[in-house]
Formats: C-alpha cells, sequence, structure tokens
C-alpha cells in the first residue's frame, strides 16, 4: 500500500488516508452536539461533484470540520454535517470539471449545471487559499515530507484554519510541502479560495443527468 517515491509517499487510494480525518470530523460533530463548539460556516443542502485530471499543491494540510447545512433546499432548516478539510497554500488543476444536481419542485424537473475549466495544460485552474470540504474522494496521492497525526494546531503547512469555533485543536491533522492527486472523483459541499483563476471556463445547463461528471 505504501512505498517511498522520490523522497515522497505515494498512496494508490486517498480514501484510505482520510479515514483518520474523517473520525476527528465525527469527534468534532459530538463537540457540537454537547455544545463545545458552534457551527458558524453554513452551506447549500446540495452536494456537488468534482473531478480532475490532476492536482497539483503546495502546502498540503487536512483535518476534521463541521459544515452547518441546509436539510433542503427550502432553506428552512440546518443540520450538521461532518467533513475533511483540504487544504492548500496554492493549487493548479488540469482538466477540471464542476456539477451540480439540483431537483426544482416548481417545474416537476433534475437541472444539472456543469462547469469545466483548465482543460488546456498550459493553462490550468489556480487558486490561492483553497479549502475544500470534502465528503468523499478517491485519487492516486503522491505527498512529499508528510506528517499524519499532527494536532491541528501545531500544523506548519497549508493556509491558516479557516474556522477555528468548528475543529479541535488537539485533533488529527495530516500535512505535506506538497501533494500531487491524480485521478480524481470528489464529492464536496463546498469550496473557498482567496483567489480562483478558471481558465477556458465552460458552464452550462442542462436536463440530461449525462451532464454530472462522474
Amino acid at each position: 500500500m505504501e512505498s517511498q517515491v522520490r523522497g515522497g509517499t505515494r498512496w494508490k487510494r486517498f480514501a484510505v488516508v482520510m479515514v483518520p480525518s474523517v473520525a476527528a470530523a465525527a469527534c468534532v460533530g459530538i463537540g457540537l452536539a454537547q455544545g463545545a463548539l458552534a457551527a458558524s460556516f453554513s452551506v447549500s443542502g446540495q452536494q456537488f461533484k468534482v473531478t480532475a485530471g490532476h492536482l497539483h499543491g503546495e502546502g498540503f494540510a487536512q483535518y476534521g470540520g463541521i459544515d452547518s447545512v441546509y436539510t433542503s433546499t427550502d432553506g428552512k432548516t440546518k443540520t450538521q454535517v461532518p467533513v475533511a478539510i483540504s487544504s492548500f497554500d496554492d493549487a493548479t488543476i488540469t482538466k477540471m470539471c464542476q456539477s451540480v444536481k439540483t431537483e426544482i419542485p416548481l417545474i416537476g424537473k433534475t437541472i444539472y449545471l456543469r462547469l469545466e475549466a483548465g482543460n488546456n495544460a498550459q493553462k490550468p485552474v489556480v487558486a490561492e487559499n483553497l479549502y475544500i470540504d470534502v465528503a468523499q474522494l478517491d485519487a492516486d496521492a503522491e505527498f512529499k515530507n508528510i506528517d499524519i497525526g499532527v494536532a491541528v494546531k501545531d500544523k506548519t503547512r497549508g493556509p491558516a484554519n479557516r474556522d477555528e469555533a468548528t475543529t479541535l485543536p488537539g485533533g488529527f491533522a495530516q500535512q505535506a510541502e506538497t501533494a500531487d492527486l491524480y485521478g480524481v472523483k470528489q464529492t464536496a459541499w463546498a469550496t473557498t479560495a482567496g483567489t480562483f483563476k478558471l481558465s477556458g471556463l465552460s458552464m452550462r445547463l442542462g436536463t440530461d443527468a449525462k451532464m454530472e461528471c462522474y
């Protein structure tokens, strides 16, 4: 499962690496239920799918967190959802696809929104201070100088903790000098970034389920 590659560590399935972070996120959820933490980041109740040919990140960190999400598109009630927060100081992404499925009761149809960017390898998607609230991820992954098990408050790589109110300071985290993810298939609740440059952006709406990225 694990091999040394040019001073780095490679995992064939990144989902295996995420397990401790998801467990940490579950612990954060317990803290929220007991009133020890406050959920302050509200997102829509819709997950979205993302694929990418290659994501290269400089300054990587991952740790558990909580998103406060609406339970439906009517926006009336919320619930707390554990997430694995993947963060990068800088990231470049090639062949990125993002899709979201929305059921619209008023017209009785399901609408798909699909966004593509970075299909030209010479003009990838570029992001700074990138945070991805991950629900599920599969990829081939390679890390350089990785630390697994560092406390969230003591991590030294990746951008600053986005929201200390919804993470555990002494909780599990992992960090690396660089991260390379290949053949990414991901489901996420939210993405935030200081800057996000989408080269070759293409966006379209439709009713065909084949519009989803996977």
